[in-house]
């Protein structure tokens, strides 16, 4: 058997200078969050991340519920654990077994002032907080509730040693932004709902690029640790560059040009097969809707020069062509009217389904490897609301 990833969830700083959530401290309170699971196994345990806090997090107890079965988080046999700043944190083994698409109930207490979490800021679920210990209480009373994730990098679960996982990796058209929240209609849930072997955890962040930093790191410097971390990985499915074309408008920055993205493009694909990993592009989404700020004339048209490239290249392992799966034929760099969220930028629950089934899965065939070539790559170190 072998530990790997049932659930990831990618993080970034509090601190950063554009914002599309509202950071937070956390104070004698409990915060109480869903995980939807990608992957199932015979047991699990609970990664916990303080990367950009400035001091240490402190966690005085802790939960984990699937369905009516409750048990306590410990941290070596310890009800309280403490994450030193700047990293992260597993808990120890918790012997319930969860099937994929579960959904896991973590509730942490805070019983110190914490700086602002390490969070997740668009997961299309929200967390609920409530005061004093209550992690151990069937039903929170009644509460805030914020659409984000706090503290928390993922689920690992124990399967069978020729488990295959692949990683979405890229920005809000895999997080979910402008699915139905709570619903787990994102475009990886619905990805996993069609393979019959291994899963896709998603690592996507709204906001994120490929080439600069500004929401996250961007996708060339968090390759390693959201990606090349999980164990069992095989494959790695991407979609930049709508916030490479479209933020630097915004943001008062140079416009990125075609051959920027095509070389970082190239890089990522090379990375991956350096690590033993097939790589699987998506073509870059349509976002005209968007507004001027963002969907400029040249934004626009580099995006179309892009695909082609991306369509034609041989850097990656397969496409998945999302701009023509969901574009308005009469306008293509639109959304289709039936598939956009209402922003002009993002999918609603039919458009992820439509950015799901897009991809071959005879591209994605999740097949395990030996275990002696199984790479060990990162640290190891269910109940109501």
């Amino acid at each position: 058997m072998i530990w790997t990833a049932g659930f990831r969830t990618a993080v970034i700083s509090p601190y950063e200078q554009l914002q599309f959530g509202q950071p937070r401290r956390f104070a004698d309170q409990t915060v109480r969050q869903v995980l939807h699971l990608a992957g199932g196994g015979d047991a699990l345990r609970v990664r916990l991340t303080n990367r950009y806090g400035r001091s240490p997090l402190t966690i005085g107890a802790a939960t984990v519920a699937v369905g009516d079965r409750q048990a306590a988080l410990t941290f070596g046999g310890a009800e309280r654990g403490v994450v030193p700043a700047g990293e992260e944190t597993v808990t120890d083994p918790v012997s319930i077994p969860v099937a994929p698409g579960a959904d896991l109930v973590v509730s942490l207490y805070f019983p110190e002032r914490t700086d602002l979490a390490t969070y997740s800021h668009k997961p299309v679920e929200v967390a609920r907080i409530a005061g004093g210990n209550r992690v151990a209480s069937p039903v929170l009373p009644r509460g805030e509730e914020v659409e984000a994730r706090f503290f928390i990098a993922g689920v690992d679960v124990l399967a069978a040693p020729d488990t295959a996982v692949g990683v979405a990796f890229g920005d809000s058209w895999f997080e979910g932004v402008g699915t139905t929240i709570g619903a787990n209609r994102r475009s990886v849930d619905l990805l996993n709902r069609r393979l019959k072997r291994g899963w896709v955890v998603n690592q996507g962040i709204a906001g994120n690029r490929l080439l600069r930093d500004g929401v996250g790191e961007h996708g060339l410097a968090r390759f390693d640790s959201d990606v090349l971390s999980i164990p069992a990985a095989t494959h790695v499915l991407v979609h930049f560059g709508i916030n490479d074309l479209g933020l630097p408008a915004m943001l008062g920055e140079p416009a990125v040009t075609a051959d920027a993205l095509v070389e970082g493009f190239r890089a990522l694909a090379d990375r991956a097969h350096g690590a033993g990993l097939r790589i699987v592009a998506a073509t870059i989404g349509p976002f005209a809707g968007a507004g001027p700020e963002i969907s400029t004339p040249a934004g626009l048209a580099t995006r179309r020069e892009v695909n082609d490239w991306i369509r034609t290249t041989d850097a990656f392992d397969a496409v998945f062509d999302v701009a023509r799966a969901v574009a308005d034929p009469a306008a293509p760099d639109h959304i289709h009217p039936a598939l956009d969220s209402g922003d002009g930028m993002h999918l609603n629950d039919r458009g992820a389904e439509a950015m799901a089934d897009a991809v071959d899965l005879d591209d994605l065939l999740l097949q395990g490897v030996p275990t002696e070539v199984v790479r060990p790559r990162g640290r190891d170190s269910g109940a109501g609301w």
